[in-house]
Order: C-alpha cells, then structure tokens, then sequence
C-alpha cells in the first residue's frame, strides 16, 4: 500500500515533496519551493501524517531513497532532504533542474 501510494506521487515533470507538518526542516522546505513560480499543478506537498500508513511510508521512502526524512523529487528523481534543496538553490543547480523538466512558468 505504501510502495504504490508513493510511487503513484512520483512523476516526470512534477515536484513531490514528502512532507510531516510539525517538522521544521519540512516547513523550511515548503517556504523555499513556495517562492518559485511553478506551473499550475506541478508542486505538490504530500503530508505523510495524514494517512495511517505514515510507518510504511517511512519504511518505504528509506528503501527507495536512503532517510525516512523529508524527501523531495524533481521528477522521478530524489534530490534528497531540505539541506540539499538549499545548497541546490544556492548553486544555482535548482532553477536549472526545474527547467529541464518542465516544472516552472
């Protein structure tokens, strides 16, 4: 159940972002992509709390990507947690990983 829920997330051209909402480094995450000018329908954040599977998810988003933190995707991709998103944006490579797949007006 949750391999499929996370795995139907993930897509070509979309921004997913597993998210819990008390956690700090999610909320700072959720600030910084929240300042882009995404494409309508391209940014989702996806509250793992809300569900009863959070454990799972969890477990899941470990196997598939090495932490059980907060997890962002640039498309099928995982670029990591809230630390490696700002050093992405500090180098300029977020803006350019963006572009490529679409995500931005």
């Amino acid at each position: 159940m949750a391999q499929e829920f996370v795995n139907s997330k993930i897509q070509p051209g979309k921004v997913v972002v597993f998210i819990k909402p008390t956690c700090p480094y999610c909320k700072k995450t959720q600030e910084l992509l929240g300042q882009l000018p995404f494409k309508q329908g391209v940014l989702e954040f996806v509250d793992i709390t809300a569900t009863s599977d959070t454990n799972e998810i969890q477990d899941y988003l470990l196997q598939l990507t090495g932490a059980r933190t907060v997890r962002v995707f640039l498309g099928k991709d995982c670029i990591g947690g809230c630390s490696d998103l700002v050093n992405m944006q500090q180098n300029g490579e977020l803006l350019k990983r963006l572009k490529e797949i679409g995500a931005l007006q």
